[in-house]
């Protein structure tokens, strides 16, 4: 059984990390950009080293909470990266593909 929840969640990694690779490849300007690496490369790479975790710990003796810890510090870095290239990006007034919204006449 426990072979059957590695599996899954390695495969499932595998294929978080090439979605969020194939979009940074892909797509065509910044803004879009960032949800590559952010959004699906993230799941990929916390799944990989949650099954990590799971298999260290069932073979030793004790719990493997080295991945957990990283997976931890993965999910709280990558959205606030990503905010801070967003918010330069804006600063440096980068073009994007979406068309501006038109403000509401008061």
């Amino acid at each position: 059984m426990q072979e059957y929840l590695l599996s899954f969640l390695i495969v499932t990694g595998a294929v978080f990390t090439f979605i969020g690779s194939l979009g940074l490849a892909r797509l065509r300007d910044f803004y879009t950009r960032l949800h590559g690496p952010t959004k699906a490369t993230t799941l990929g790479v916390g799944c990989l080293l949650i099954a990590s975790a799971v298999f260290f710990s069932t073979q030793g003796e004790q719990l493997s909470l080295h991945e957990m810890l990283i997976t931890l510090f993965l999910f709280i870095t990558a959205p606030v990266s990503a905010h801070l290239l967003a918010k330069a990006a804006l600063h440096l007034r980068l073009k994007s593909l979406a068309a501006i919204p038109k403000k509401a006449e008061e």
